[in-house]
């Protein structure tokens, strides 16, 4: 499939990846990947847990669930958007608490809202999820916050973090999409 082919199928705005787009192999693999940053994560949180923490991971994911829930048109495009929470999460949260959270909003979409899919589930948790809250978070918002923090330095952070961070989730699944063909082909001629 070509760029221009992707493009059309699935928009410029990717947030939620529909089973149709990816194959089983593919889905597979980032299911199982997406299992594995969450196993890390509950081991990373299980030690430096705070019990205060718990109700606003539940509070905070029930807003992101609310606030992913508005779709917005994108002129000229024919595709919609929704505000991704993976960022704020990141920040309020940290990574680890924050991806599982964001993991959790996910599947309560996919299962109940029919919003992805359980086959694309792993993509998905990755393009609102890891990208935001394992690169972006500490390699953009962190750096720019690292001499202190004031409401220039947080809205600068803020935004470029959650720029880069959609730039990543867009490449990923456009990377993801164009290599599925060439991984489909690779498991046919192995399977004979």
């Amino acid at each position: 499939m070509r760029c221009e082919e992707l493009r059309v199928i699935i928009g410029d705005d990717i947030m939620h990846m529909a089973d149709a787009l990816i194959s089983p192999a593919v889905g597979g693999i980032m299911l199982a990947a997406t299992f594995g940053v969450a196993a890390y994560s509950i081991k990373k949180i299980q030690n430096d847990m705070d019990e205060k923490k718990i109700p606003l991971m539940g509070v905070m994911g029930a807003f992101i669930f609310a606030a992913q829930m508005i779709n917005f048109s994108i002129p000229g495009t024919g595709s919609s958007g929704h505000l991704g929470g993976g960022m704020i999460l990141a920040i309020l949260l940290g990574p680890y608490a924050g991806f599982l959270t964001m993991a959790s909003v996910l599947l309560i979409q996919a299962l109940f809202f029919g919003d992805g899919g359980l086959l694309a589930y792993g993509c998905n948790v990755f393009n609102l999820g890891f990208y935001t809250c394992f690169i972006a978070y500490p390699l953009i918002y962190k750096w720019f916050t690292r001499k202190g923090v004031n409401s220039k330095r947080i809205f600068g952070a803020s935004m470029s973090s959650a720029v880069i961070g959609l730039k990543w989730e867009l490449l990923a699944s456009y990377l993801r999409l164009f290599y599925q063909e060439k991984l489909n082909c690779l498991l046919e001629h192995l399977s004979l």
